[in-house]
């Protein structure tokens, strides 16, 4: 079987954390022979450049959790990290003071930044950097090219508005300042890779983790070429709701949803998305036990939704793969 992700960060490791427990990938492989593929085509508008590194945040949240180092308390970032880097640039003074790079965190952003000089695309940066981690899983971002999510705030006594990156509204502000709209910038001039469109035409079924709907899988379908990958591929499209009971599970999606005037539901983010028999990406939803959701042209189906552990969000797979009628 070939199954493709959408992922973000935290939400979509642990959900391909589930895949890999459903097909016996990964580290839960029993053996060197398989025949399934698992193909990730990740959110890459949370990137940015700090303190003269190329950060991938989602990229890298997937690769640790699925190289089995990530930090197991906070989700994202090592295991065993340190500090020191940070704690010495800020008695320098050096902004940003509110992003912190872990010291071996840091390793990556420098052999990621090194390698981008030298004129290598991210997909082949990201596979080498995999080389290290063996994530049992193919991590594709969604484009070479440049696409960042920014946001438009006002934070002055004039209410004058202005756009920051998306890193500083998520973790300097928390989101919690005046926020209009969202902007991709570079998206475009940016165009999906091959690999990722490939991953997408290619599979047996695509699904749509329960990331962040706005600048998660928002963010992918902003780059050209994703959407008419996901609506013309000949397997089916299965999204999972990232909320439950009219919030979500972790992060800040009905802050983004707010902004983009979407309800938090998980009949709001369905529709939001809407179905491919329209004009958009879904054939088949899951929702919560306990929510709804009417979505014209999309089958939908209630299961729990909870990530407590692979194994349950490997029975989460196994309830799309039953619903979109693709053999387990």
């Amino acid at each position: 079987m070939r199954i493709t992700v959408l992922a973000g960060g935290v939400g979509g490791a642990r959900f391909l954390l589930g895949v890999q427990q459903l097909l016996g990938l990964g580290q839960f492989a029993q053996g060197d022979d398989h025949d399934h593929v698992l193909n990730a085509v990740v959110n890459i508008g949370d990137d940015a450049w700090i303190h003269g590194v190329r950060v991938c945040p989602d990229l890298d949240t997937c690769m640790y959790t699925l190289g089995g180092g990530v930090d197991p308390e906070r989700g994202w970032g090592h295991r065993d990290e340190t500090w020191h880097a940070k704690e010495e640039l800020a008695r320098y003074g050096v902004q940003p003071d509110w992003f912190g790079l872990g010291d071996r965190d840091l390793a990556t952003h420098l052999v990621r930044t090194q390698m981008l000089n030298a004129g290598y695309p991210l997909t082949q940066i990201t596979a080498a950097l995999c080389d290290r981690w063996q994530p049992g899983a193919q991590l594709l971002p969604a484009s070479d090219d440049r696409c960042e999510t920014h946001v438009v705030i006002s934070d002055e006594p004039d209410g004058a508005r202005r756009a920051i990156h998306f890193q500083e509204w998520w973790v300097r502000y928390r989101a919690q300042v005046p926020t209009y709209s969202f902007a991709f910038v570079g998206a475009e001039k940016a165009t999906a890779t091959t690999e990722a469109v490939a991953a997408i035409t290619d599979a047996d079924v695509v699904m749509v983790a329960p990331s962040n709907p706005v600048v998660s899988v928002g963010a992918i379908l902003a780059v050209p070429g994703v959407r008419a990958a996901l609506r013309a591929t000949a397997a089916p499209v299965v999204g999972y709701s990232p909320i439950i009971g009219g919030k979500p599970l972790r992060g800040m999606a009905d802050a983004c949803l707010s902004v983009i005037g979407v309800d938090s539901t998980a009949q709001a983010v369905g529709r939001h998305f809407g179905a491919r028999s329209g004009t958009g990406i879904l054939d088949c939803w899951l929702v919560h036990e306990g929510d709804e959701a009417d979505i014209d042209g999309v089958a939908v189906r209630s299961i729990p939704l909870l990530m407590t552990d692979p194994k349950a969000t490997a029975e989460m797979v196994r309830a799309g793969l039953e619903l979109a009628g693709v053999p387990t």
